[in-house]
C-alpha cells in the first residue's frame, strides 16, 4: 500500500496514471475515489497487492470539510455552476448548525448527487446530468433546475426523486453511516466539520443537503481526506515528492499484511499454507491454532498469514461441519492467493 496526499486538481485516475510512469508499474490502483477539488489521502494498491483491493474499498473514511453557506451549484462543490440567486446572510449560529446537522448523523439514506459515478439506467450519472445540463443551456436555473437541486437525502424507505422528462432522475437513494460529526468551525458563511463515515458517503451531499435544512442553500467549498481504513496523512507522500524522487515511494511502501487491520489474521501450518497456495478448503488442523477458527462465531473472513508471518490470501467461511463431539468446526476457502 502506498498513500498518497493528492493535491486537487486532479483526478483519481490521474494519480493512478501519472504514478505508473513514476514507478513504472503497471499493476496501480486506488481504493477510494476522492473529487477532483478534494486533497488527503488517496490509498493505492501496488502489484500483487492490486487483488486486495476489493477488501479495502469498503474501509471508513475520516474528513475535513468547509462548507458554504448561501450558494446552490449543480455539482454540489466549488466547482459546478452557481444556482439561483446568492443568499448574503443573516448567517445561523453554530448551535442552529448543530440542529440542522441533527438527521445526518448515523445510518440514514443518502441522495447521491446528480454528478456522480452512480449509475442510473446502466448510465453514469454525471453523463446524463451533463447532457440535461446541454438540454437547459441558455434557460434560467431558477425556472429549469438541474438534477438535485434542491433534493435532500431521504428518509428511510422514501422514493427518490422523480425522473425529470426525457432523462432519468438522481441516483437512488443508498445507506450511509456518519460515526462521527463535529463542528469545528460556523462564521462567515462557512461551516467547518470534521466527519467520519462509511464507505460510499457524498460530502458533497451533506454540503448541499444541510444548506436546504438551513434554508440557504450551500455547496462544498473544500474537502481534505484524513484517513482512509489503515491509512493517514501521517505516512502520506506529496504527489510531486514521488514524481521526482522514486525512490521515496519504496521507502513508504505499507506491508500486505498490514493493510486489512479489520480482518483477523491467523497463521497456517506449513501444510496449511501449501493447501491455501492451491487455492484448497482449509481445515480445523491446517491452522498453527485451530481454537481461533472453530465454533460458528460471527466471523466470515480471515487473513492467512505463512509460518513466517507473511501475507498469503484472503480466506471465506463457506460451510460448518459437525464433529463427533457435535461442536461445530468452521472451514475455509481462500478467494485471494497471492502468489509470489
Amino acid at each position: 500500500l502506498l498513500v498518497i496526499d493528492k493535491p486537487s486538481g486532479p483526478t483519481s485516475h490521474d494519480v493512478v496514471a501519472r504514478l505508473r510512469r513514476a514507478l513504472r508499474e503497471k499493476r496501480i490502483g486506488h481504493t477510494g475515489t476522492l473529487d477532483p477539488m478534494a486533497t488527503g489521502v488517496l490509498a493505492l494498491v501496488i502489484g500483487r497487492a492490486t487483488r486486495l483491493a476489493q477488501f479495502l474499498g469498503a474501509d471508513e473514511k475520516s474528513y475535513d470539510a468547509r462548507i458554504r453557506l448561501g450558494q446552490r451549484t449543480d455539482t454540489y462543490d466549488a466547482q459546478g455552476t452557481p444556482i439561483g440567486d446568492a443568499v448574503s446572510g443573516p448567517w445561523p449560529s453554530m448551535a442552529e448548525v448543530e440542529a440542522a446537522l441533527t438527521p445526518f448523523r448515523g445510518t440514514f439514506l443518502q441522495q447521491p448527487p446528480a454528478y456522480s459515478a452512480k449509475k442510473i439506467a446502466g448510465q453514469r450519472a454525471y453523463v446524463l446530468a451533463r447532457a440535461r445540463r446541454r438540454a437547459t443551456a441558455g434557460v434560467p436555473s431558477g425556472e429549469t433546475p438541474l438534477p438535485g437541486s434542491p433534493g435532500l437525502s431521504a428518509a428511510p424507505g422514501a422514493p427518490g426523486p422523480p425522473a425529470l422528462p426525457g432523462l432519468p432522475g438522481l441516483p437512488a437513494p443508498v445507506p450511509v453511516t456518519v460515526h462521527e460529526c463535529h463542528v469545528t468551525g460556523c462564521a462567515d458563511g462557512f461551516v467547518d466539520l470534521s466527519l467520519t463515515v462509511s464507505a460510499g458517503f457524498y460530502v458533497r451531499s451533506l454540503a448541499h443537503d444541510l444548506g436546504e435544512r438551513l434554508g440557504l442553500g450551500a455547496h462544498l467549498a473544500a474537502l481534505r481526506r484524513t484517513r482512509s481504513g489503515a491509512a493517514s496523512l501521517a505516512e502520506a507522500l506529496p504527489l510531486a515528492t514521488i514524481e521526482q524522487n522514486p525512490a521515496r515511494a519504496i521507502e513508504a511502501l505499507m506491508p500486505m499484511a498490514r493493510m486489512l487491520p479489520h480482518l483477523p489474521a491467523v497463521m497456517l501450518t506449513d501444510v496449511g499454507a501449501r493447501r491455501a497456495g492451491h487455492g484448497m478448503r482449509l481445515g480445523q488442523t491446517d491452522f498453527v491454532d485451530p481454537k481461533f477458527v472453530s465454533g460458528a462465531g460471527a466471523v466470515r473472513r480471515l487473513q492467512l498469514l505463512s509460518p513466517a508471518g507473511s501475507l498469503l490470501g484472503i480466506a471465506v467461511r463457506v460451510d460448518a461441519d459437525a464433529d463427533a463431539d457435535d461442536l461445530m468446526i468452521a472451514t475455509w476457502q481462500p478467494v485471494v492467493v497471492l502468489s509470489q
